[in-house]
């Protein structure tokens, strides 16, 4: 296991030595350096606490991808994540909301972080509706799909896989959720999230198609499909992830370059965990702990919708992933340990969805 997170202790002492070097520039002091520091390793424990659900999402894609892809993952993949959404992409909505250059966008953050740090968080509503539709949409779609067998909830997955059969039927959903949600909103705020929610489906709907037309019909494309079409999806969901977590780094700094490095080390111990997750075969032992992790998708991307008319603590959000995973890993291990003393039965089983059939040889149970 240790072998897994040989790059992320690596990378995390790195970023440490960083944080104590920009430390000691921004305060001149050991106490000053200190904070810093600790500020950086919480940022990038609070990543890692609400990002279980991702790392296993990640994993129930990368397990279809070569391992070629897996490493690219982990490196070019790195630089989009710590680079392209923890620095880049923050600064852009500055430049944008605050029609400045680029240049001028990173002396803003570097010299007047406050200022810096109102225009970010004004973007807020924009930021939920594209992240929450994106999310929205990738729950959905793992739900809203006929051929699949294995249910946790059964009673409400089984209503999904049939309703599946209804053309685009999570598209008219998320739109009616996100209609919803800007009535709550005046109208200024309503029109934006609308147009963020659009962008949002639209980037959802893009990456899916060119998975698909990188896919040949006679399969000879197998390998580059999973590979380029999975790559650009991962880093897509990481991105609508990692939205409200660059906003929500506010309330501990408003300086992008420790913001950065805090939710770069949690970045990367949520890639290496994916990686664990695909090599150790996690998600076939344990049958119901993707489910739980899309569950925990939907959840936050309600709470991300909502967050625009509603202050949402990131803390809610991370315990309700964390109940949700718990559930599944639990209902996971019970089904594995039913199904097994059911196996020594004379006759009876386990039904798909994990309910006990009693059999002559056996007392039946509920899963």
């Amino acid at each position: 296991m240790l072998s897994h997170f040989k790059g992320a202790v690596v990378f995390t002492a790195i970023c440490l030595a960083l944080a104590a070097w920009l430390g000691w520039g921004l305060t001149h002091s050991a106490a000053g350096t200190a904070g810093v520091v600790w500020i950086v390793i919480v940022l990038g424990v609070l990543e890692v606490s609400l990002s279980f659900d991702n790392a296993v999402v990640n994993a129930a894609v990368l397990k279809d991808m070569p391992p070629i892809w897996r490493k690219r993952f982990l490196t070019w993949g790195m630089v989009i994540a710590v680079f392209g959404m923890r620095v880049v992409f923050p600064l852009a909505i500055v430049a944008i909301a605050a029609r400045l250059g680029p240049l001028a966008a990173v002396e803003l953050a570097a010299e007047k972080p406050a200022e810096y740090e109102r225009i970010i968080t004004s973007a807020h509503v924009g930021i939920s509706g594209f992240g929450g539709t994106f999310l929205a949409m990738v729950g959905l779609t793992y739900f809203f799909d006929q051929d699949k067998e294995v249910h946790w909830i059964g009673f409400v997955e089984r209503w999904l896989a049939r309703m599946a059969a209804v053309e685009a039927i999570q598209i008219g959903i998320v739109l009616l959720a996100v209609y919803g949600v800007s009535l709550l909103l005046p109208p200024d705020d309503a029109f934006t999230l609308l147009k963020a929610g659009i962008f949002g489906l639209l980037a959802f709907l893009v990456v899916e198609a060119i998975s698909s037309v990188l896919e040949p019909e006679d399969g000879s494309g197998i390998v580059v499909r999973a590979g380029i079409g999975g790559f650009l999806y991962l880093n897509m969901l990481d991105s609508a992830f990692s939205f409200d977590g660059v906003i929500g780094a506010f309330a501990l700094s408003n300086n992008i370059f420790i913001i950065a490095l805090g939710l770069g080390i949690g970045a990367m111990f949520v890639r290496s965990m994916t990686v664990l997750l695909v090599e150790r075969g996690t998600l076939s032992e344990y049958r119901y702990l993707e489910h739980g992790a899309f569950w925990a998708i939907l959840i936050l991307s309600a709470i991300m919708l909502l967050s625009s008319r509603f202050e949402i603590p990131e803390v809610v959000t991370g315990f309700i992933g964390a109940v949700l995973i718990g559930l599944s890993l639990w209902g996971s291990a019970r089904y594995n340990r039913i199904n097994g003393n059911q196996d020594a039965a004379e006759d009876g089983g386990v039904a798909p969805d994990g309910s006990v059939v009693e059999g002559t040889g056996a007392a039946g149970g509920a899963s």
